[in-house]
């Protein structure tokens, strides 16, 4: 069975009576019937704002402006060729600056309407949006719950590609006294010699919080809470270097959150010799910023610390 691997971009737009604004998957979807938010894939080498800003327009009709960041949510779809895709799902907060609904949709989706939460739990909605919309689990749930399946033993590793996607998550995790936690990337890897968020990307079927999290410990073998959703930002290299050593058009994906180490304590590698991260240290924001930074790890001290 084929593993695969998406990132898509959804909006989440209420009107000033509160309702949400959702469509159906046409005949033409697997899931079809079910109710989305609008939204879908992240073209490669496009920021994912702008993905869910042209999809929201494709599907409704209705020109939208983004407002925030809402979530980032992990789900592993059963697809009928048979394959297994996990989807790292951007869910940004909308609002409605022109433009009519359409009743009818073309393509993926063949409805488009104004939900209010009292009919959530009438309609099959997909679990991502139900978990987003915090609708409870017995609601308004697909008969066919393919979006969660498990992985399966017989999954293997994808080809490498010559177009390839990459959803990694950051963190700018501090101390109680105010320290930054920072790694200092190894020779033979991109930026080797600077300094970088702990992070990276995430694994098959893990979540954006979770593959942070583990990255952490790896990376500098400390525990972290996430406190906060930061920001997302992405980068389109079109002759980058894949592990082969063969050049590929790369397009990479990033959130960071903010988090917290509440007992901190001298930081180590714990991942296997010969990864990506050098060494890693608690360091004063003023500090940091006199080192060679990452361009994230910069933009991130500098607004969120400084």
């Amino acid at each position: 069975m084929r593993r695969l691997r998406r990132i898509a971009a959804y909006g989440v737009c209420r009107d000033d009576a509160g309702r949400v604004l959702l469509v159906r998957a046409s005949p033409r979807s697997h899931n079809h019937g079910a109710w989305f938010l609008p939204g879908g894939g992240v073209e490669h080498g496009e920021h994912p704002a702008a993905a869910a800003v042209r999809e929201v327009e494709e599907e409704t009709g209705l020109q939208v402006a983004i407002e925030r960041l809402r979530d980032v949510v992990t789900d592993v779809e059963r697809l009928p060729e048979p394959a297994l895709r996990h989807q790292d799902r951007l869910i940004f907060d909308c609002r409605v600056i022109a433009g009519t609904v359409r009743d009818e949709a073309d393509g993926s989706t063949d409805h488009v309407a104004w939900v209010t939460p009292e009919e959530f739990p009438d309609l099959p909605l997909m679990p991502f949006v139900r978990d987003v919309l915090c609708v409870p689990a017995s609601a308004g749930r697909p008969t066919d719950r393919r979006d969660r399946a498990a992985a399966e033993p017989d999954v293997g590793p994808a080809a490498p590609p010559e177009r390839f996607q990459r959803f990694a998550a950051y963190g700018l995790i501090t101390a109680p006294d105010g320290r930054v936690l920072l790694t200092r990337i190894a020779d033979g890897y991109p930026g080797a010699g600077r300094w970088h968020l702990p992070g990276g990307g995430t694994d098959f079927g893990e979540g954006a919080a979770d593959g942070l999290l583990r990255e952490v410990v790896e990376e500098t073998g400390q525990q972290a809470r996430l406190t906060q959703l930061l920001s997302v930002s992405h980068r389109h290299q079109r002759a980058a270097f894949g592990p082969e050593g063969v050049p590929i058009d790369w397009h990479g994906v990033r959130v960071v959150y903010r988090g917290l180490v509440d007992n901190p304590s001298v930081p180590r590698v714990v991942e296997a010799r010969g990864g990506s991260t050098a060494e890693a240290a608690w360091l004063p924001p003023g500090r940091a910023l006199q080192l060679p930074l990452t361009e994230i790890a910069r933009e991130m001290i500098e607004t969120q610390l400084g």
